[in-house]
């Protein structure tokens, strides 16, 4: 079969452009990709045919300016532009211009998109094509006296949702009339942010929410299909966490009732492309053919696409390309068989203990299993490599772990194997928190719903304590003892020797805020004795380098990390010659947990707040982050609005005690 184009440009980065041009390559079909400041170095931009540079490191000065990259377009002769998934990939001016600049949107319509790109147009739309929609206000009027008459002729809770974007911007729950105006202003300030539009509209809050999606196809002659369906209901702060495909619980005659809809939904507005028709379901009596109601239309790839491609064999990416080259779609509808289960998982740079952090640094070690869990399969999706950083100018995602197996159960085991079987060391991660979600009871017979991770979050995010043994491992690790063998420097082989008696070496490792001080003595055998100042005991272990040793650990500049049970422990190396002591701040003051912008600003210099009292919004990864007060005490010093803040810059400082 001949390529369905020569050339094509990738209008993106990360795992989703190296997903791109694997399909791209695979096919014989060129690629360009594109790359700001940050991403000089990055995986897509090695893998791809050509690189163009298109501007700074903020999304605002180059992966959102169209017309530096339709530049690029023709200046490598490319035919088509592909715009994954993000940035571009649903901005209807965007493929106009594509378009009247003589090449090809990888992609639906102008129209399509338009008509889908505003919530509460897209729901009226749907109404009328006899989809069913939840009840709610939809209109254009966004008077807050208005608003919040409608929030009380539908009842409460009600959903505040900015019309424009998603991902959980500009999403607030709202349960009494007394917090409706602040909900409001918060959910509009971060809609205008994300999106540049703040209007919202209201919805009645379902109260088990299941969030079920079913992806559609269509192409440019008439035709359109569905590919079964994808459960994300296993979310944190409106955002996807682990997806799956069919969706736990599903029958028959449900599937049939939402698929129809679906197609129906892709029909009405002439679909051509890869799209996703989600849907929100009322879970409280199970799976009812009358409880499900279309939320939105993604006019694009879906970040967790590769577990639909799992069950159904089928390379969506190689089905946009053929489409958008005017091919019919290459299979009808029951041609399109299911197989099996496939869950992904989504591996991000983020602290889960504090409430899901974005965070950033350097993966100083990044490795994945060789191979999956018998009798499964395993995808990992990821656009960076050891030694690349998470930076704060994207989505913080490291990977996407994605399984297949013939049942369920025996996916969601591998899943959490493999979760358990990646390291990663130099910056915090979700991965845990992930493993233990996929070993939560009540995920694992599939009694899941949107609320399910709020209301286990500190079970799921809560990280065991690291076990003497492990501390004894890291100190052992962080003296250097037994490394040897690794070691250019040849008094080194004198590490273990003393005229009389062993020599102990002592080391200093720092697990959060706490020091731990620690002797290693070499004993016979490469085994070497640890003796903790937090514990009575002697640890004995073999060294680390020596063959067969079974622990997993990585070191890095200043530290050492410990993979135990999917856990990584960290602990710092202190170097003993620095200052001890940190003279700007301490415990008087609080830190930026992440770069962002102090975008609203409550407190002042002087004022007397209490524990708890919000102080400032940081805005960090396009959301909003409450400051608040970790005591009493009064203000000597508060950041303003407006300032753009790194990791760790001093927020506010109090006035000593």
């Amino acid at each position: 079969m001949n390529p369905p184009f020569g050339k094509i440009l990738i209008a993106n980065r990360g795992e989703i452009a190296c997903r791109i041009i694997r399909t791209a390559h695979k096919l014989g079909v060129k690629t360009v990709a594109v790359y700001s400041d940050a991403d000089a170095k990055s995986l897509h931009v090695a893998m791809a045919d050509e690189a163009v540079h298109i501007g700074a490191s903020p999304v605002a000065e180059s992966y959102l300016i169209g017309e530096r990259i339709i530049q690029a377009a023709k200046a490598t002769g490319a035919e088509a532009i592909h715009p994954g998934y993000g940035f571009l990939s649903e901005n209807p001016n965007f493929v106009e211009q594509v378009v009247d600049a003589g090449l090809i949107f990888i992609g639906p319509s102008a129209a399509s998109i338009r008509a889908m790109g505003l919530k509460d147009a897209a729901k009226r739309l749907m109404e009328k094509a006899g989809v069913p929609v939840v009840p709610g206000y939809h209109g254009e009027a966004q008077e807050l006296v208005l608003l919040a008459g409608k929030a009380h002729d539908i009842g409460y809770p009600v959903l505040i949702k900015a019309r424009a974007g998603g991902g959980g911007k500009g999403m607030r729950r709202v349960d009494s009339p007394d917090d409706f105006a602040e909900a409001l202003a918060g959910a509009k300030r971060e809609a205008k942010a994300a999106f540049g539009d703040d209007a919202v509209l209201i919805e009645k809050y379902v109260e088990k929410p299941r969030h079920i999606e079913v992806q559609v196809f269509g192409d440019n002659h008439g035709n359109a299909v569905h590919l079964f369906e994808r459960d994300c209901s296993a979310q944190r702060r409106h955002q996807k966490v682990i997806e799956e495909a069919p969706a736990p619980g599903m029958t028959d005659e449900m599937r049939t009732a939402m698929t129809d809809a679906a197609v129906k939904a892709a029909k009405a507005i002439s679909y051509s492309g890869a799209g996703t028709i989600e849907f929100i379901v009322d879970a409280s009596q199970g799976l009812r053919t009358d409880r499900f109601w279309f939320m939105e239309m993604n006019t694009r790839l879906q970040v967790e696409h590769p577990v639909t491609e799992m069950i159904t064999g089928l390379d969506l990416v190689e089905w946009q390309l053929r489409v958008a080259a005017g091919e019919k779609l290459p299979l009808s509808q029951d041609q399109i068989a299911l197989n099996g289960h496939a869950f992904e998982a989504r591996l991000y740079a983020e602290d889960a203990s504090k409430g899901f952090l974005p965070a950033i640094g350097t993966l100083h070690h990044l490795a994945f299993p060789a191979t999956a869990p018998a009798g499964t399969a395993m995808r990992i999706e990821t656009g960076v490599r050891a030694g690349d950083a998470i930076s704060p100018y994207y989505d913080p995602m490291i990977a996407k772990i994605v399984v297949h197996a013939a049942d369920r159960a025996t996916a969601l085991d591998a899943l959490a194997q493999v979760i358990d079987e990646t390291e990663i060391a130099g910056s915090v991660t979700n991965a845990a928190f992930l493993a233990a979600l996929a070993r939560d009871a009540d995920f694992a017979v599939g009694d899941v719903d949107t609320g399910l991770i709020g209301r286990k979050q500190h079970e799921l995010t809560t990280l065991p304590p690291a076990s003497a043994d492990t501390i004894s491992l890291a100190a052992l690790l962080a003296s250097g003892a037994g490394a040897v063998e690794m070691s250019e420097d040849p008094w080194s082989t004198l590490t273990g020797y003393s005229h009389f008696h062993p020599l102990a070496r002592s080391v200093t490792i720092g697990m959060g805020d706490t020091a731990i001080h620690a002797s290693v003595v070499p004993l016979e055998n490469s085994r070497f004795a640890v003796k903790l100042d937090v514990s009575d005991q002697t640890h004995e272990h073999a060294s680390p380098f020596s063959e067969g040793f079974a622990g997993r650990f990585a070191i890095w500049p200043d530290h050492v990390t410990i993979f135990e049970n999917g856990n990584a422990y960290t602990f710092s190396v202190p170097d003993p010659f620095a200052a001890a002591a940190d003279g700007e701040a301490g415990a008087s003051s609080m830190r930026a947990p992440m770069p962002g912008l102090a975008k609203l600003v409550m407190a002042a210099k002087g004022d007397a707040v209490t524990k708890g009292q919000a102080l400032l919004i940081l805005e960090a990864m396009k959301m909003e982050h409450t400051i608040s007060a970790a005591h009493d005490g009064v203000i000597e010093d508060i950041v303003s609005q407006g300032s753009q803040v790194t990791d760790g810059t001093v927020l506010v400082r109090f006035v000593e005690q």
